[in-house]
């Protein structure tokens, strides 16, 4: 990685399990700073915290070196460790069942392949700064979602 890697941070977050969810990445790359952000209906937590990573991914127009941060040891172990074991089974568990959320971990793959990333993982609500404002944006995606909330606040109408 190069001192120019992107720094992104991810959440998802779900009201209820499943139920309304929503998912926000922080990028910042020398000094600038950018939000992606999105909601589902009727979603898992898992999901949300997949689409965190993968649309944070998918924003960066050339391959690039990233930097993420999660709070999501299940996104960072299945994108560094389990990831290569599914695809040799052709997208099978070890107990030969379908991976869950099968359709994020390829999108996820080709990202993976695409850009040049390194993970590191932070517990979640323990104060790291960028990782309570991916979770407080998360949550107010999942509350859009629900429609508890019409859209995100400071968002253009």
């Amino acid at each position: 990685m190069t001192e120019a890697a992107v720094e992104v941070f991810t959440d998802g977050a779900c009201i209820g399990n499943p139920g309304p969810g929503g998912w926000a990445a922080l990028l910042r790359y020398r000094g600038r700073e950018r939000w992606v952000s999105g909601h589902e209906g009727a979603t898992t937590n898992n999901r949300m915290e997949l689409m965190a990573a993968i649309a944070a991914l998918e924003t960066l127009k050339r391959p690039t070196d990233v930097h993420i941060t999660t709070d999501s040891t299940y996104v960072m172990q299945g994108a560094q460790t389990w990831m290569a074991a599914w695809k040799a089974r052709n997208w099978r568990t070890a107990a030969r069942a379908p991976v869950l959320n099968q359709d994020l971990w390829m999108r996820l793959d080709l990202q993976l392949a695409r850009h040049r990333v390194r993970w590191s993982w932070c517990r979640g609500h323990t104060g790291h700064p960028e990782n309570e404002l991916a979770d407080e944006r998360a949550r107010t995606e999942a509350l859009i979602a629900a429609g508890e909330l019409a859209r995100l606040p400071g968002a253009a109408a």
